[in-house]
This record gives structure tokens, C-alpha cells and sequence, in this order.
């Protein structure tokens, strides 16, 4: 009897993991208190520029960066970061490499921050992750910055509030708002997100 609840529930857990409509990877309930005070919307685009750690692609001439919290583990930041390809002609995206969702999310962040080639190595890495493959290897042994970094783009995380990744902070093309906005878009969605369109 006991074995036919457990299967049960396994069933169910699955079920809600598989719902069609989820666009992004929650983290798991953390019980340590957050490491410094929340940031404020208004406050968020200037500190992520200012505290973040991540890897440049797109236009290196736009103004404003559109800065991306990805979980290197994440299906769904693998799937905004190919819906970003096609605006790398007029965005200049950050992504910044967190850890929290399994014990190759730190290793493999590490790999794409240090890579001498991030566009190709996160394409590379996010096209394995939607094949089912994993993601690309990373090496076990991670330089001690490098992992300083990614833990402080994941506090940095925290401190925005966020719940999931992947998780978007940019201006308004068009007002110069602060935006932030969690989950996978398409193309289309996210030019409008950043008023592109």
C-alpha cells in the first residue's frame, strides 16, 4: 500500500513539472536569510550593471544592456537564449551564469563565463541541454573568482526578488523604465518586452 502511494505521488510531481505554459525554472526553498537587503525596481537596473557578472553577445554598440539571469541547467533560459539570437542586431545582452538548480549548474556557469567564445559556447551548451544531453562538460576544478562571481550574481538573484530564472532586467527602449520579467519569451514577445517594436 505504501509503495502505491509513493508511485502516486511521483505521478503527480511529474505531472506538475511537465505542465504545459511553465516558462521558467524555479529554485529550491532556501532557509538562510537573504545575504543583503531586497533592491529596489527602481535601484535594480544600475546594480545588476554594477555588481553582475556575466558574458557579452549581440550589438556591443547598444546603449543600454539587457541583462539575463540563466541557470546553465534551466530548459527555459535555453530557450530564451534562442529566441535572443535574432535580436543580437540591436541588443547587447549580459548573461549572467547562476547556481541552483543541481550540482552541474556551478561548473558548467563557470565554463561559459570563462569561455573565450560565449556566443558559441552557450550555444553549443543550450542546444545539448533542449537535445535531453545535459549541457556541455565542464571540469570540476573552478578558479575561485569564477565561483565567487557566480555566487554573487545568485545572491544578486535573491536580492531582486526573483523566484526563477530565467529572469530579465533591462531599460524600455522607447521610456527607459525598468523592466524586469521572469520566464522564456519568443522572439516576437521579447522585442516587444524591450520595445523594440
Amino acid at each position: 500500500m505504501q509503495r502505491r502511494q509513493f508511485h502516486r505521488g511521483l505521478l503527480a510531481s511529474a505531472a506538475v513539472a511537465t505542465l504545459p505554459g511553465l516558462i521558467a525554472c524555479s529554485k529550491q526553498p532556501d532557509a538562510s536569510p537573504p545575504p543583503a537587503p531586497p533592491i529596489d525596481l527602481a535601484q535594480a537596473y544600475d546594480t545588476v550593471a554594477a555588481q553582475g557578472k556575466g558574458f557579452t553577445v549581440g550589438s556591443m554598440m547598444a546603449a543600454s544592456p539587457v541583462y539575463v539571469f540563466f541557470d546553465p541547467q534551466c530548459p527555459h533560459c535555453a530557450h530564451l537564449w534562442q529566441a535572443s539570437l535574432m535580436l543580437h542586431a540591436q541588443v547587447k545582452f549580459v548573461w549572467l551564469p547562476v547556481a541552483f538548480l543541481g550540482p552541474k549548474s556551478l561548473p558548467q556557469g563557470a565554463a561559459l563565463l570563462q569561455s573565450p567564445q560565449p556566443l558559441e559556447a552557450m550555444s553549443a551548451h543550450e542546444r545539448s541541454l533542449l537535445a535531453g544531453e545535459g549541457g556541455s562538460a565542464a571540469s570540476a576544478s573552478i578558479p575561485a573568482e569564477i565561483e565567487s562571481a557566480i555566487q554573487a550574481n545568485t545572491q544578486l538573484l535573491n536580492r531582486l526578488g526573483a523566484e526563477s530564472v530565467p529572469f530579465v532586467v533591462a531599460r524600455h527602449r522607447g521610456s527607459g523604465q525598468v523592466l524586469t520579467r521572469a520566464g522564456a519569451m519568443g522572439s516576437a514577445e521579447l522585442a516587444g518586452f524591450l520595445g523594440l517594436s
